[in-house]
Protein backbone atom coordinates (compact mmCIF):
# COMPACT_ATOMS: atom_id res chain seq x y z
CA UNK A 1 0.00 0.00 0.00
CA UNK A 2 1.00 3.57 -0.89
CA UNK A 3 -0.30 6.33 1.53
CA UNK A 4 0.75 8.93 4.10
CA UNK A 5 0.90 8.56 7.57
CA UNK A 6 -1.54 11.40 9.15
CA UNK A 7 -1.01 10.88 12.65
CA UNK A 8 -0.20 8.92 15.63
CA UNK A 9 -3.32 7.77 17.64
CA UNK A 10 -0.98 5.38 19.98
CA UNK A 11 1.90 4.01 21.30
CA UNK A 12 2.38 2.04 18.01
CA UNK A 13 -1.18 2.80 15.93
CA UNK A 14 -1.56 5.53 13.57
CA UNK A 15 -4.21 6.69 11.00
CA UNK A 16 -2.86 5.69 7.16
CA UNK A 17 -4.70 7.31 4.17
CA UNK A 18 -4.26 6.44 0.76
CA UNK A 19 -6.84 7.07 -2.07
CA UNK A 20 -9.07 4.10 -1.18
CA UNK A 21 -9.42 6.01 2.55
CA UNK A 22 -7.84 5.83 5.80
CA UNK A 23 -7.41 2.44 8.08
CA UNK A 24 -5.07 1.93 11.41
CA UNK A 25 -2.04 0.93 11.06
CA UNK A 26 -0.10 -0.76 13.93
CA UNK A 27 3.39 -0.17 13.09
CA UNK A 28 6.33 -2.04 15.76
CA UNK A 29 9.20 0.56 16.51
CA UNK A 30 11.63 -2.13 14.88
CA UNK A 31 10.29 -1.88 11.68
CA UNK A 32 10.87 1.95 11.42
CA UNK A 33 14.76 0.92 11.48
CA UNK A 34 15.64 5.00 12.23
CA UNK A 35 13.19 6.28 9.06
CA UNK A 36 10.63 9.14 9.82
CA UNK A 37 7.59 10.28 8.42
CA UNK A 38 5.81 13.53 8.31
CA UNK A 39 2.30 13.67 6.93
CA UNK A 40 3.56 14.92 3.38
CA UNK A 41 5.70 12.01 3.20
CA UNK A 42 4.48 9.09 0.89
CA UNK A 43 5.38 5.56 2.49
CA UNK A 44 5.13 2.39 0.63
CA UNK A 45 3.89 -0.25 3.51
CA UNK A 46 3.69 -4.03 3.60
CA UNK A 47 1.82 -6.18 6.23
CA UNK A 48 -1.04 -8.36 6.95
CA UNK A 49 -4.84 -7.45 7.37
CA UNK A 50 -5.73 -7.97 11.59
CA UNK A 51 -9.63 -7.65 11.78
CA UNK A 52 -10.23 -7.90 15.90
CA UNK A 53 -13.03 -7.19 17.90
CA UNK A 54 -11.96 -3.52 17.57
CA UNK A 55 -12.57 -3.19 13.55
CA UNK A 56 -9.51 -3.71 10.85
CA UNK A 57 -6.19 -2.64 10.85
CA UNK A 58 -2.81 -3.52 9.13
CA UNK A 59 -0.40 -5.21 11.20
CA UNK A 60 2.85 -3.75 9.48
CA UNK A 61 5.92 -6.13 9.06
CA UNK A 62 7.87 -3.47 6.40
CA UNK A 63 7.79 0.33 5.59
CA UNK A 64 10.04 2.35 3.55
CA UNK A 65 9.37 6.20 3.35
CA UNK A 66 9.72 7.64 -0.06
CA UNK A 67 11.43 10.74 0.54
Amino acid sequence: MEGNIIRQVGHELYEFRDSSGTVYVDIDNKYWMGQTASPADKIHIKGEVDRGWDGIKIDVKNIQVMK
